[in-house]
């Protein structure tokens, strides 16, 4: 049976909520990565932007989980997620230089399940084998404004095609281009390919191409006005980031150039929502 990544996705994006104690709520997205920790043992890691926990200045924030009732049915029920210990310290690991977090959690036994294998997250050579380009579709799911898709929360996918090019590597291209709206609620939405033929160069026939191509950080605006165009940060700083959770010391790519003149956070301070 072919794996199909937007619906694994689906299952492993969540939404990430604080109250501001004034009936309305900062909001942004997440999705979940299984991982291994030092001691061998099995864990299940939340990747977001950086910027989505930054701006949330509680030490509990809400992670969105979704349980599978009998009937077929789903149910929304958020958790607690303590992002920041008792003097406010951020518990999350972010990456030097790039908007990227990791923060280690507990998940419900589904949930768990749930979370995305580490080699599902594109590499440099992804990007070059696939001939990945301007052009080439992608989707993206993420809660614009806090919105669900139903009320079980499971976030919205959208498409959109990528808008720069070239694309990799990552140390000189770390981010690229997606032409898509972007809404706050957006930020830390992974952002994939998912093509059911594509030939890939040496194949003799057309192969599944499904990466996790990285995640969306930001907006392009330009004198206050949105262009439609959203900025996607390369999986790679996601990879690293992961590593940095473990050994502060691992090594970091240092890009050699930076977004879009103009870009801004897509972005959890603007994301607040009416309960």
């Amino acid at each position: 049976m072919v794996m199909d990544l937007s619906v694994e996705l689906i299952h492993a994006t969540v939404q990430l909520e604080q109250p501001l104690g004034d009936g309305t709520r900062t909001v942004g997205t997440g999705f979940l990565i299984q991982s291994t920790a030092p001691d061998g043992a099995p864990r299940t890691v939340l990747v977001t932007a950086n910027h989505v926990l930054a701006k949330m200045p509680g030490k509990d924030a809400r992670i969105g989980y979704r349980i599978a009732n009998a009937d077929g049915s789903w149910s929304y029920s958020p958790q607690t997620l303590r992002i920041r210990d008792e003097g406010g310290g951020a518990l999350w690991t972010r990456h030097p230089s790039r908007d990227v977090a990791a923060i280690s959690i507990t998940a419900p036994a589904e949930f768990a399940k749930a979370a995305i294998p580490l080699n599902w997250l594109a590499e440099d050579d992804t990007f070059q084998a696939n001939k990945v380009g301007a052009g080439d579709e992608m989707m993206a799911l993420g809660f614009p404004r806090g919105l669900a898709a139903n009320q079980a929360g499971f976030p919205i996918l959208r498409a959109g095609r990528v808008a720069s090019f070239p694309v990799a590597p990552a140390q000189v291209f770390p981010t690229f281009l997606l032409d898509f709206t972007v809404f706050p609620g957006n930020s830390g939405g992974p952002v994939f390919m998912s093509q059911a033929a594509r030939k890939r160069v040496g194949a003799a026939e057309p192969q599944e191409v499904q990466f996790i191509a990285g995640l969306l950080t930001q907006q392009v605006e330009l004198n206050n006005e949105r262009l439609e165009i959203g900025i996607v940060t390369h999986a790679k700083f996601i990879r690293e980031t992961l590593a940095l959770m473990d050994n502060p010391l691992a090594p970091v790519t240092v890009a050699r150039s930076e977004p879009v003149v103009g870009a801004k956070a897509a972005s959890a301070e603007e994301a607040v929502a009416r309960d």
